[in-house]
């Protein structure tokens, strides 16, 4: 089971974008994939059609966490998708949840040991993702120390790799602590333009960053570029106020071509 945090302190950079439109092609594609809503905005939760407002008692993130119900308990699978894809749905009762937990011994721990939860409900997916709230705090914390894995969703702009120090310390600091074997995988460029002369000198500052710290401990020592870029698209915008993904709400789309390209290259991965 691969467990992905989307994962970048700056917001706007397309992390809940990819969390939904990603998962829904490796559903496509016939992995069983569960999407986590660690964000207190509950974006992706809505951009998925459940309203955050009806969960029942028990039924969100919010509640795995300060109530310690297992996160297989709360999973709603998404229609149409044979059973493929599901969803743990955040409330706005998430914004509490770092107050609430400020005494807690073991907090940082708190959702990998809620998803480990005795049978018969552990996880069972071929892919989890988490969408990541735009902070350091003690959310994105949860999801470092459960996830196996980084994608930095980053957009062609200079100002948006500012802060990016910032996000490799957190990481470090959660792999020489909380867990050893968290690594970045990737940086995926989001909302590219390919025709913009900034979005060329971006990446290949950013190449030039990678090739640094190859053979290194850093934590983007063995991180790539996704060959896919996601494509600046209004279909992308536009699918999460009717609650669908991309796919189902414009399957021809740029955006719908450019996930489903994403979902393929991170497959081959595996092979």
């Amino acid at each position: 089971m691969r467990i992905i945090a989307l994962f970048n302190q700056k917001g706007g950079v397309g992390k809940t974008t990819t969390t939904a439109n990603l998962g829904a092609a490796l559903a496509a594609a016939g992995k069983k994939t569960i999407l986590v809503d660690l964000d207190p905005q509950s974006n992706l939760t809505t951009h998925l059609g459940i309203d955050p407002e009806s969960l029942p008692a028990g039924g969100s993130t919010y509640r795995v966490l300060t109530d310690g119900i297992p996160l297989a308990e709360i999973l709603h699978e998404i229609p149409d998708t044979k059973s493929k894809l599901f969803v743990a749905p955040a409330s706005t009762d998430l914004a509490a949840a770092e107050v609430e937990l400020v005494s807690v011994v073991g907090r940082e721990t708190l959702l990998r040991t809620m998803a480990q939860a005795p049978p018969p409900l552990p996880l069972d997916a071929d892919f989890v993702l988490i969408d990541c709230p735009p902070s350091l705090g003690l959310l994105s914390l949860n999801a470092l120390v459960f996830a196996s894995e980084v994608i930095v969703p980053l957009q062609a702009h200079f100002l948006a790799l500012q802060g990016m120090e910032k996000l490799f310390d957190t990481i470090n600091m959660v792999r020489h602590s909380l867990n050893p074997g968290l690594r970045i995988s990737g940086i995926l460029f989001c909302q590219y333009e390919s025709t913009v002369k900034l979005s060329g000198e971006v990446t290949g500052e950013v190449e030039k960053f990678l090739a640094s710290a190859r053979g290194t401990d850093h934590p983007v020592a063995n991180a790539h570029i996704f060959d896919t870029h996601i494509r600046r698209n209004i279909k992308l915008a536009e699918a999460p106020s009717f609650g669908q993904s991309v796919h189902r709400y414009a399957p021809t789309s740029a955006g719908a071509t450019d996930y489903q390209a994403l979902a393929r290259e991170i497959l081959k991965e595996e092979a």
